[in-house]
């Protein structure tokens, strides 16, 4: 039987490899709005993020999410994310 292979990804916060599915995806649509993903399949460019507040905040320091998603991500979908590392 073949081992499937886990998706890694990179957290824009500590630059560390890590399984997908421990990530959380922030995701640019083709309309250019921006989402969060808790699925990780809806289309468009996407960034991830560790489900580490540290790591959330260093991303945001260094306009990392910006760059990713090449377009200027508005103070909103910081709250949202602040709220839901809150919550896990």
């Amino acid at each position: 039987m073949k081992v499937k292979k886990v998706p890694m990804r990179m957290c824009l916060g500590c630059q560390e490899m890590k399984p997908k599915k421990e990530l959380i995806r922030v995701v640019r649509s083709p309309e250019g709005e921006i989402n969060i993903d808790f699925t990780g399949k809806k289309a468009g460019r996407g960034a991830y993020i560790c489900k580490d507040a540290a790591c959330l905040e260093k991303a945001i320091k260094a306009k990392r999410f910006d760059r990713a998603l090449e377009v200027k991500i508005s103070d909103e979908i910081y709250l949202r994310l602040r709220e839901e590392l809150d919550n896990e």
